[in-house]
Formats: C-alpha cells, structure tokens, sequence
C-alpha cells in the first residue's frame, strides 16, 4: 500500500527520513497549521504543491482575495477577507509590456552595414556600426550594406549610327554610396540602374560606327556609356557609385557574322602591313638621315679646306710678288729651283749619262746616294750598272771641291736650257 494512500496505516513520508505528518489522530491538528505540518526528524526537499499554493496565496493576497494561512492552536480556520485592488493586476501587466518593449529596442548595425532610422515613416538619422536603441513601434530602422560590390549584367540588340545592328553585353558593378538616398528616394534602386543603363548604352552606340563598336572602339565605348551612366544616376538620387564598366563581347547578329569576321581579318593584316612598313621606315629613315648629314658635313669640311688652301696660296703669291718686285732675278732662281725640288723631289728614278767626255747629271741627289728611301730605293739602286755606280761616286767625290769653269752649280749638277 502506499505511503499516502487514504485509508491506509503508513503514514511515513518517504524523505521525511521516517516521521509522520503532523495533524494525529488525537490531536485534531492543533500543532499544525492549515496547510502544512511539522516534519518530523531530518528535513527533506520542499513540497512542490506547497510552495505553489504558497504563491497562489500570495498572488491572492495582492489582488485583495481571501487569506490562505491557517491559525493557531485550536486548529480553526483564520478568517478575514482583504479589500480587492482593482488596478493591480493591469499595473503588473503594464510593468511587464514595458519591459519587453523596452527590450526590444535594442538592436546591432554590423561593420559593412549603415541604418537609416524612420519615424513614423519620416527620415531621421543614419546609425553607423555599433549597439543602438530606438523606441519599437515608433522608429524603424533599415539595414543598407554600403561595402558590397552589386553586380548587373544586359545583353542588348542596338542599332547603329550606320544603321546597322549590333550586339553588346554589358557588365556595371557598383556600391551604394548614400544609403539615405538608395533607401528613400526611388522605390527599386535596382531597376533604376538598369534602365539607366539600357539608356546610356544605346545613346553611346547610336552615335558610334559598328566597325569602331567590333574592333578598335570599345574602351572608349565603356568609359562613354560609365560617365553617362553616372550622370543618370546622380540626377535621379540613387546613392549609387560606379565602380567599373566592362564591355563583355559585341559581336554582329549571326547571320553576317561571317562577313563581318572576314573584314576584321582583313582590316588586322591591313594595319600588321602597316605596322611592318612603319618599323622598316624607322629603320631606314634614320640611317639615310645621319649618312646625309655625314655627306653635308664633309663637303663643308672639304669646302672648307679648299678655300683655306686658296687663300693660303694667294697670301704666299702676294708675298712672293712683293720679294720678286724687289729682287726679280733672285725670286726668279729660287722659284726655279723649287719648282725642281717639287717635280723630281717625289720620284725614285735617277738619270745618269754614262758618256766619258759628258758631266754627270742626276736627280734626286740624296735619295741617289743614301739609303733613306726605304726599301724599294734600295731595290731600285741595287739594279743599277756598275758603272753608274763608280760614276756616281767619282761625281760625288769631285763634287766637294769645285771647279773653276764659272759654272753656278757648285754641287757638280748641271742645269741646261738656262
């Protein structure tokens, strides 16, 4: 049988450590209260029933209800009921949804995120990173990420100024730059910029050429289409910034795709050539300049030369006519015998008469008679008849000293034809 089963003889509470509830069969409860008795020998855990009635009788107790305990020694019921208190209940109430209102202000705006805070749906402030507070029900607050990199991407068929058709696909990546503006001043930023875009494309391609779009002109094409893009979204209000452009492919439509790919080709070798004969003319041109310049430079050289040369000669002739005026027979023999000195001064032949009764003759006289002419002198010396040889030193023997025929050579050469 259970220990508190009614009816039953174990009264023992099993963690009372063997006593029994107070309220004996004598007694009547006298000892005990109302809603509890002493236990007997070690105390236990408390009983989960009893302390909720407790708190039930205290919540009693504040919203004016009838009292709980029970009194005293005669074991009878104490009595009394207590005024109610009609508000508290709804004060604690109120107490309890300001707290949770209060609580559920608090929020956390992240390092890459900014937060723009409405008023009853009137701009107020722009929160930076950090732990904020703004009355719930009352401010709004929407997160903006300013650090990501948003990214848009079209394809488009457009025409020409040619008129002709053109395919472009188009990538903008771009970040917002006030989050104020991309919150409140158009309603999808996102759609704003790719219209913006579609406009801005076609306004550059309609006024550019298909060959320049294909070939040549696309990065002039993408910084084009950035500042008008640009400048859209600044009139507009967006909050948004630019960061790059890319002009993915512009292709002709496929069926002259193949056409326009062979005129492409063409138009590439066309400018290699060009570029070929351009590196050729580079090389050349600069070349045939410095020889010119080489050949000009020389001629002012030789220019130069000559007409110094002439003046010399004509300085030494006038200086000449000035001694040949005061001494013309002495100018006239000194003339003579430079003029010979220069004519047989260069050459290595030597004349000799070998006849006995004849006087010697010879020209030049110190390269005839040393060996200071180098060697083919020597050769040319060597070759000569022996007699020539005796002759010639018997001349140059009887040269030192003199005759007494009135002769005017005193060396034993003699001049004819004077």
């Amino acid at each position: 049988m259970a220990w508190n089963e009614p009816g039953g003889g174990n009264q023992h509470d099993p963690w009372s450590g063997g006593g029994r509830r107070g309220g004996g069969s004598g007694n009547g409860g006298g000892n005990n209260g109302g809603g509890g008795g002493n236990r007997g020998g070690n105390q236990g855990p408390p009983d989960l029933d009893e302390a909720l009635k407790k708190f039930q009788d205290k919540l009693n107790g504040m919203l004016g209800g009838r009292g709980g305990k029970r009194g005293g020694n005669g074991g009878g019921k104490g009595g009394g009921r207590k005024p109610r208190n009609t508000f508290a209940l709804p004060g604690l109430l109120v107490v309890v949804a300001l707290a949770i209102w209060g609580a559920s202000g608090f929020y956390l705006v992240d390092q890459s995120e900014r937060g723009v805070v409405l008023r009853f749906g009137e701009f107020q402030d722009v929160v930076s990173p950090g732990l904020h507070w703004n009355p719930p029900l009352i401010d709004e607050v929407r997160m903006v990420n300013v650090t990501r990199v948003r990214s848009l991407t079209q394809t488009q068929a457009m025409l020409t100024r040619d008129e002709n058709i053109v395919e472009v696909e188009i990538s903008a990546q771009y970040q917002v730059a006030n989050p104020r503006d991309f919150m409140l001043n158009v309603r999808s930023p996102e759609l704003s910029i790719e219209n913006a875009l579609d406009s801005s494309l076609r306004h550059v391609v309609g006024g550019t050429d298909m060959i320049d779009i294909l070939t040549s002109g696309r990065e002039i094409l993408g910084s084009s289409v950035a500042s008008r893009l640009q400048s859209y979204l600044d009139s507009y209000g967006t909050g948004i910034r630019l960061q790059t452009i890319n002009i993915e492919s512009t292709s002709a439509p496929a069926p002259v795709i193949d056409a326009f790919d062979d005129v492409i080709r063409a138009r590439e070798d066309r400018q290699r050539t060009i570029n070929q004969g351009m590196a050729y003319a580079n090389a050349i041109i600069p070349e045939a300049q410095g020889q010119a310049q080489r050949l000009v430079e020389q001629g002012q050289g030789y220019r130069e030369s000559v007409v110094s040369e002439a003046r010399g000669q004509a300085n030494r002739f006038t200086a000449l006519l000035t001694q040949y005026q005061q001494s013309p027979e002495i100018m006239r023999e000194r003339l003579y015998l430079d003029a010979i000195s220069d004519v047989f001064g260069s050459t290595r032949k030597v004349l000799v008469d070998v006849a006995d009764d004849s006087p010697l003759m010879y020209l030049p006289l110190d390269q005839a008679g040393s060996g200071s002419t180098g060697s083919a002198s020597q050769g040319e010396q060597g070759e000569l008849d022996p007699r020539v040889l005796e002759r010639l030193r018997s001349g140059q023997s009887t040269s030192g000293s003199g005759s007494s025929n009135g002769n005017s050579n005193t060396s034993g050469i003699r001049r004819e034809g004077r």
